[in-house]
């Protein structure tokens, strides 16, 4: 399945896009689309163990499954006081 995978703030700018399209297997979890942006985007690696994601709009562990047709987004760490 095509997961769509929208990127914020400094995701957003290590990626240099906004939206990062993941081949997934059908009943793919959270930790899957981890571990497909590490291999599609090296960049994020590093960070990627630190952020959060959200699969309609709902915070997600990474166990969760991936839904057909759902919204999917990375939301990395914040900093700043």
């Amino acid at each position: 399945m095509k997961v769509a995978v929208q990127l914020f703030a400094v995701a957003k700018d290590l990626a240099g896009r906004s939206v990062v399209e993941l081949d997934l297997a059908t009943g793919a979890t959270v930790a899957d689309v981890r571990h497909a942006l590490a291999e599609q985007v090296p960049a994020l690696a590093t960070l990627l163990p630190r952020m959060m994601f959200a699969v309609n709009a709902d915070y997600a562990t990474d166990t969760a499954v991936i839904p057909l047709d759902a919204d999917v987004a990375c939301i990395p760490p914040v900093s700043g006081g």
